[in-house]
């Protein structure tokens, strides 16, 4: 039986990537208590009492405008700690499935990306982001690099689906960027993604590199907070106490962190190479919203 490592397992794709992998393999799953990615000593130690076969790292630095102001702390969890667990994945003998982000790029391209476009990062959580992959593909190791876009969970800090919902409650206007682009995905679609990934793992291995693994489809954030809306409004029949959604522009709504405005990805490469491809970025909402409105399901990720 496969030997899985997952590293990472509190947070949103973490969580539901403990419920995915155990069919595939025997997992054992830690969380920062029992591997703290700031400490190269703590990450070898790990790794090497698991002995793993596979190591998926869903552990991350993913607070973009805070990022700012630590950029070495983003840059040590989101740089340093995955070359380390790459290195140990080579000396173990594992292959190593890792999570980026679409914040590499710089927005510029009117065009989808492909994952042989150069990346250029505005930001200290994208440039981190990017030294992580950089440092991955320098080991020597056996890895497949995933980069994700606009993730979003029923589970841990608020994203922007959960925000959206918040605040649409409390407010009476919402002004929501309408110039961002990208893929929103939910966090149980990409683990399960991921899922697949592991089911063809001597394919992987023979196909070392990086893919953009997404939703289907674009949106802009004004248009995502639209959808997120709608759906809200018929699953719980409730059509009024919902604020407005108001469009403005990036530059309108200034935070610490400079956003790439269109990073909408290609996934033709992951589509050809393991036959991977996820549902439309509507279809994940409307799947994730009809689960996470039941009441039994607030209280649950409330508690958590």
């Amino acid at each position: 039986m496969t030997r899985i490592l997952l590293i990472g397992k509190t947070g949103q794709v973490g969580w539901e990537l403990e419920r995915v992998l155990p069919s595939r393999g025997r997992v054992v799953a830690l969380d920062r208590a029992q591997l703290e990615l700031t400490d190269p000593d703590s990450v070898r130690k790990a790794i090497r009492a698991a002995s793993p076969d596979l190591i998926v790292n869903a552990a991350a630095y993913t607070a973009v405008d805070k990022a700012e102001s630590e950029p070495d702390l983003a840059m040590r969890v989101n740089g340093v700690a995955p070359g380390v667990i790459a290195e140990e994945a080579k000396r173990v003998g594992a292959m190593l499935i890792h999570y980026s982000t679409d914040y590499v790029f710089d927005g510029t391209k009117s065009a989808p990306y492909t994952e042989d476009d150069a990346p250029n990062p505005l930001n200290a959580y994208g440039k981190s982001k990017l030294a992580g992959e950089q440092a991955i593909a320098e080991s020597g190791c056996a890895y497949v690099i995933l980069r994700t876009s606009w993730v979003y969970a029923g589970r841990g800090s608020g994203n922007f689906v959960t925000t959206i919902l918040r605040l649409a409650r409390e407010k009476s206007e919402l002004p929501v960027v309408n110039d961002q682009i990208g893929s929103p995905t939910w966090a149980r679609a990409l683990a399960e993604a991921t899922g697949e990934l592991v089911d063809k793992a001597v394919q992987a291995r023979e196909a070392t590199g990086i893919y953009h693994l997404a939703a289907k489809g674009y949106a802009s954030r004004f248009d995502f907070a639209k959808r997120i809306l709608e759906i809200a409004r018929e699953i719980s029949r409730e059509e009024t106490g919902w604020g407005s959604l108001r469009p403005i522009t990036t530059a309108e709504y200034p935070l610490l962190a400079t956003r790439p405005l269109t990073v909408a990805t290609s996934k033709d490469k992951v589509r050809r190479v393991f036959g991977i491809e996820m549902a439309d970025w509507e279809v994940q909402l409307r799947s994730f919203l009809t689960e996470f409105m039941k009441p039994e399901h607030r209280r649950s990720a409330t508690s958590a």
